[in-house]
């Protein structure tokens, strides 16, 4: 089914190279991947140099994916109304200043600080990038333009520890946010030359559902991330979670009543829509939330350097790099459901691999063929989601559908970190190798398992994303 933008918006398209577009939104998606995992490798030395506990370690990655998970809506919608292209570009900029202060912090609560900053950047930058390019580039390109951005996404993954362990061992874990500052530089030049503005379909600003859905989300993920630490029953942890299902619930509610709703329920019509956001769910809970544990086994318990530890781990982070571009372009062949399926069946397989061969004293041999199989997974997984996310809804709202697949996206990711560090808390630690290898195991089995429902969801997939 064919849709164009409200006649009274149309996008307006110019002409730009295909190469200089794809770096445009590739450039700062690079960025965003390369910092998380450049965080995830150098967090053990993080924690000697700053006196950070494992609850600080917690924070240095959900203090990003709290406000990211809670702005990702508030920034697609701000962006369908006061202009996509501007409200991008103001992502990037905070998110390189915040990058600036990371790299400054001698404390861990101006680290937790900076990273929270980077968040709100990265809420505008996540959303609008593939609703930038899925505008530049012609309907017949789109697949193999998303298999590309894919495919830089995924070479941010895969030199991320690499990079991490280098420039962590080499200089100082401060410059792993340095590195951002240049990067951010032009690619804020690159997106303000190149890209051409646009708006969603709604132009009138939504400030009540802004406030609902962004302090639900806020709330909801806070509640999700202190959890483990605070206890589930008792506490501000249950009052958190109840605050921000409530919130969430009166921001449904507030939608289905609102003629210019920020987030139209309608999308939810599509089966497509519906499902693959499932999938995205259980694929970040489960697969990021093993890799938060896995990012420390070879330097906590078999005491490699922050380098030698991101060496072993390119078969994993390496494969996305080679293998999403290949899913884009050749996705409407072989079927977009069957890459995701597939790709949650490789990730589920690679890491119950890892869980069943993880001991203190495993060798890598024991553990490559893991790494590659679950790399592979996840580079089959990245541009399909984008794919059937943008696929199965109308063109005035891919910025909206993007934000809300994106905030799904973040949410599982926190609930994932909390849920198997609660597990890795309760039968391990940090007290011995052994400790954190039998803490280590039945988190990662469980992340296993979750992506395994994923896959089964999966099949539930229609053949081609319908509007």
């Amino acid at each position: 089914m064919t849709t164009t933008l409200a006649p009274s918006h149309p996008p307006v398209r110019r002409a730009r190279p295909f190469g200089l577009v794809i770096a445009a939104v590739g450039i700062p998606a690079f960025m965003g991947a390369l910092d998380n995992l450049v965080v995830s490798t150098a967090l053990p030395v993080i924690r000697v140099d700053l006196g950070a506990s494992i609850s600080d370690l917690q924070w240095f990655v959900n203090a990003y994916t709290l406000p990211f998970a809670a702005f990702l809506l508030t920034a697609a919608a701000l962006g369908d109304r006061i202009g996509r292209r501007r409200m991008y570009l103001a992502g990037i900029a905070l998110f390189t200043l915040a990058s600036a202060g990371a790299a400054l912090a001698v404390e861990p609560w101006q680290l937790t600080a900076a990273r929270a900053l980077q968040g709100i950047g990265g809420a505008a930058i996540a959303p609008l990038s593939l609703t930038l390019l899925a505008a530049a580039v012609p309907d017949g390109m789109r697949n193999a333009a998303i298999g590309i951005w894919g495919g830089i996404t995924g070479l941010g993954v895969a030199v991320g520890p690499v990079v991490g362990g280098a420039v962590t061992e080499g200089l100082a874990w401060n410059w792993i946010f340095w590195v951002n500052v240049p990067i951010g530089a032009v690619a804020l030049v690159l997106a303000a030359t190149v890209l051409s503005e646009s708006r969603g379909g709604a132009r009138k600003l939504d400030p009540f559902g802004l406030a609902l859905s962004a302090g639900g989300m806020l709330l909801l993920v806070w509640g999700v991330v202190d959890g483990p630490d605070k206890g589930w029953t008792t506490g501000r942890v249950p009052l958190m979670l109840g605050a921000g299902v409530a919130l969430l619930a009166g921001f449904l509610f507030w939608q289905s009543r609102n003629r210019t709703p920020m987030l139209p329920l309608s999308l939810f019509k599509s089966r497509s829509f519906s499902l693959v956001n499932v999938v995205t769910l259980t694929f970040s809970a489960g697969a990021f939330g093993s890799v938060f544990l896995l990012a420390q086994f070879f330097q906590v318990v078999q005491g490699l350097s922050p380098l030698e530890s991101g060496l072993r781990t390119l078969p994993w982070t390496a494969a996305p790099m080679v293998v999403a571009p290949l899913a884009g372009i050749f996705g409407a062949r072989l079927g977009l459901r069957n890459l995701i399926v597939a790709g949650q069946v490789f990730l589920a397989a690679g890491i119950l691999w890892i869980g069943l061969a993880t001991s203190a004293d495993a060798s890598y041999r024991s553990l490559v063929g893991a790494f590659l199989l679950a790399g592979i997974g996840m580079g089959l997984t990245f541009a399909p989601i984008s794919t059937v996310t943008l696929g199965s809804v109308a063109e005035s709202e891919r910025g909206v559908a993007s934000g809300a697949n994106n905030t799904i996206r973040e949410f599982g990711i926190a609930a994932g970190v909390a849920a198997l560090s609660s597990i890795f808390s309760t039968h391990g630690g940090f007290t011995s190798h052994q400790a954190f290898v039998d803490g280590l195991r039945p988190a990662v089995l469980t992340g296993a398992a979750v992506l395994a429902v994923g896959a089964v969801i999966a099949t539930l997939l229609p053949t081609k994303p319908t509007v």
